[in-house]
């Protein structure tokens, strides 16, 4: 699906924000939108245990080819620290803006992408999902969400986009050092707030990384461990986010929507259980993420019943599917968009 126009009308009244009202209250209720602290804590000791264990094994592995073994599990570990700055950037944490910051500066720090360049582009999406002309995410040089995107698209990227749905999984690879390399060329051209202080979360880290890396490894090792962990990072990223809104309706220029629609038709759950949750960091559940973005993670799996129950006594289209058909939905999407660039109009 391409646009919204042939399958959604305006729908901007008094009431659809009574029944996303009532839907708020009986989720309050149970109490689905208080802190969950102890979990956060627990699952912050975990990450940390997890990255010391890595550290460990970094150094007494030494010069070694197992270290491409320690750069792969080191890439599962990055994404499960972005997911708790995600969680942050969102304010689910703490009740203190302050207190979630912190964490999120901190995590930002340890993942290479800049916090607060991140919550200002991220913001911009959850407020305007699938938008043709306000979503940033899905504004890439490479990629194309409609047809109508894809005739706008010149030179390489308009090879890379005819070729977009075989090339989507392998692009990913680069999705870590994008985001690194954003948040570094927004410090450079001094759109964030408190410089100083950016400039030392995103180089020093770095700094440290590449010291190291360089230190224990032998050249051709180190650039192959950097590759590893920075590439798989970037798919696993990417796998996590892909399923949530790609291939869903895009909203046009000029069509409005109540928040209640504009957030469940153009997201996607994603089934599969608990492992799902922890594999995902609780992303596939995304209606409900859209709708209450600072719904504490662990409560998400219990908001969705409750949601999708709603929907369906309102009439709302309520998109889940399972891991890979998210992914097949996905390449389906890129392949049609694409398609102007296969077969112009002669």
């Amino acid at each position: 699906m391409t646009s919204t126009h042939d399958t959604l009308t305006n729908t901007d009244g008094p009431a659809r924000g009574s029944d996303f009202a009532r839907l708020t209250t009986e989720l309050k209720a149970a109490g689905l939108l208080d802190r969950r602290r102890g979990y956060y804590l627990l699952r912050m000791t975990a990450n940390a245990l997890l990255l010391g264990a890595i550290t460990v094994t970094f150094a007494m592995l030494g010069d070694s080819w197992w270290q491409l073994v320690t750069a792969a599990v080191l890439a599962v570990a990055s994404t499960q620290l972005a997911f708790i700055g995600h969680d942050a950037g969102h304010r689910q944490i703490f009740a203190s803006h302050r207190h979630n910051d912190v964490v999120g500066h901190l995590h930002g720090g340890l993942t290479g992408i800049s916090y607060q360049w991140w919550v200002a582009k991220h913001n911009r999406h959850h407020a305007n999902p699938n938008h043709e002309d306000h979503d940033p995410d899905i504004e890439i040089h490479a990629l194309a969400f409609s047809r109508a995107q894809a005739t706008r698209k010149r030179g390489l990227y308009s090879w890379i986009t005819k070729h977009q749905a075989f090339l989507f999984f392998p692009l990913l690879l680069a999705e870590a050092a994008v985001l690194r390399i954003s948040g570094l060329v927004a410090l450079c051209r001094n759109e964030l707030r408190n410089p100083w202080r950016e400039a030392a979360l995103q180089i020093l880290p770095m700094i440290a990384y590449l010291a190291a890396v360089f230190l224990v490894l032998s050249p051709a090792k180190a650039v192959l461990f950097i590759a590893v962990h920075q590439g798989l990072m970037g798919v696993y990223l990417g796998c996590s986010f892909a399923p949530n809104h790609k291939g869903m309706p895009i909203i046009a220029n000029g069509q409005r929507l109540d928040h209640l629609h504009k957030q469940v038709l153009t997201s996607r759950n994603v089934t599969g259980g608990r492992w799902v949750d922890a594999l995902l960091g609780g992303l596939n559940h995304q209606i409900e993420h859209h709708l209450y973005p600072h719904m504490p993670r662990p409560n998400l799996r219990r908001a969705q019943p409750v949601v999708e129950s709603f929907c369906l006594r309102h009439g709302i289209p309520y998109s889940k599917t399972t891991l890979r058909r998210s992914y097949a939905q996905v390449l389906r999407h890129l392949y049609d968009a694409g398609a102007p660039l296969r077969h112009p109009a002669r």
